[in-house]
């Protein structure tokens, strides 16, 4: 199985994207993995936030391939203990899925549509994060989860 990890806009602060790097190189060696960043969209005071959703909600969308399971990173999702995420992932792996693709939205979420097209969402705590502190917060969740799986002392119970 191959992830994929779709965020909107590149992470300004230099300490996330040297953290969310340093977690996202060590996943790659557990599983194929792709980090795609999908730019952010110019002239966005012009335009309503449902407006700014369904640009972003269309990029989205044109990432995806036949086959692909897209779930989404979304506050109102299911929570996850560490150790039930991984066997998430597990049970995914095992179902002969090609391609599970996981997605950030911008700082308003996600489209009607992303919603429609999505086959679950995840919600990494019941608090609110930015969208650009979820990406590290998931990236070390991830890597966390294949550490589990192979039986590794990162984590902890």
């Amino acid at each position: 199985m191959k992830i994929k990890f779709i965020v909107i806009g590149k992470t300004d602060q230099s300490y996330l994207r040297e953290g969310i790097d340093i977690f996202l190189k060590r996943v790659s060696y557990y599983v194929s993995f792709e980090y795609q960043i999908i730019p952010d969209i110019k002239n966005t005071r012009k335009l309503s936030q449902d407006q700014q959703k369904q640009k972003e909600g269309e990029l989205i969308l044109d990432q995806l391939k036949s086959g692909d399971e897209l779930i989404l990173l979304d506050e109102k999702g299911k929570e996850f203990r560490s150790v039930e995420f991984a066997r998430f992932l597990e049970k995914k792996m095992l179902s002969g899925l090609k391609n599970l693709v996981f997605a950030v939205g911008g700082p308003y979420g996600f489209s009607s549509e992303v919603y429609q097209t999505a086959k679950g969402k995840v919600s990494l705590s019941k608090m609110t994060f930015s969208h650009q502190m979820v990406r590290l917060v998931f990236s070390e969740q991830l890597y966390r989860a294949f550490t589990i799986l192979k039986g590794e002392p990162y984590h902890h119970e």
